[in-house]
């Protein structure tokens, strides 16, 4: 940020009063432009045990496999941003059910709220961010074509899960987890 969105001045880098951390500080106006991390949502969208995965059709990672998945909008909680990417991006309707994952990506000033849901009636397509959308059982999970680590650790949960807790009756639980620099978990 080199100028004040508030007045148009050139800002300075400096740590205002009464905080720790350095931010643009407008020497006209006194306006503080903090910079916070930004909330991703998106849906572990299953049909009949399969999960709903797209291949990007935009940068980055373009060509690998994600959830459907996307930054969170102003004036809607995550659960609808969960279900607003997975029509954006898969052009399906979801339920969601719970809270599923969660992951802190400091590095990039980044937290994943991942929802486990029910793609209603099992309809999909291929919204203008996906090259295409498919439902894969375990078996065929491109593993190694997967766009993130986040998506990665979900599906690795979500297959674990799945054989530990019956999801009707069980309470499954929440991960939550900080993916470092080097993309590793730190549990």
């Amino acid at each position: 940020m080199s100028f004040c969105l508030k007045c148009g001045h050139a800002t300075e880098n400096a740590i205002p009063a009464g905080d720790s951390h350095y931010r643009e500080v407008c020497p006209n106006c006194g306006f503080i432009h903090y910079e916070n991390p930004k909330i991703i949502c998106g849906a572990l969208a299953l049909w009949k045990d399969k999960v709903l995965l797209c291949r990007r059709a935009i940068e980055p990672r373009y060509g690998l496999w994600t959830l459907p998945a996307g930054f969170m909008e102003l004036q809607e909680t995550m659960e609808q941003g969960a279900a607003r990417e997975t029509w954006e991006e898969a052009e399906g309707k979801v339920a969601i059910d719970q809270l599923y994952c969660s992951y802190n990506i400091p590095r990039i000033g980044q937290v994943y709220m991942l929802f486990k849901g029910q793609l209603e009636e099992g309809a999909f397509g291929a919204g203008e961010e996906s090259l295409e959308c498919a439902l894969f059982d375990e078996a065929d999970i491109p593993w190694d074509n997967l766009a993130f680590p986040s998506i990665y650790r979900t599906l690795k949960h979500y297959y674990h899960d799945r054989k530990t807790y019956d999801f009707a009756k069980d309470q499954v639980p929440f991960h939550l987890e900080t993916i470092s620099g080097d993309d590793t978990v730190i549990e």
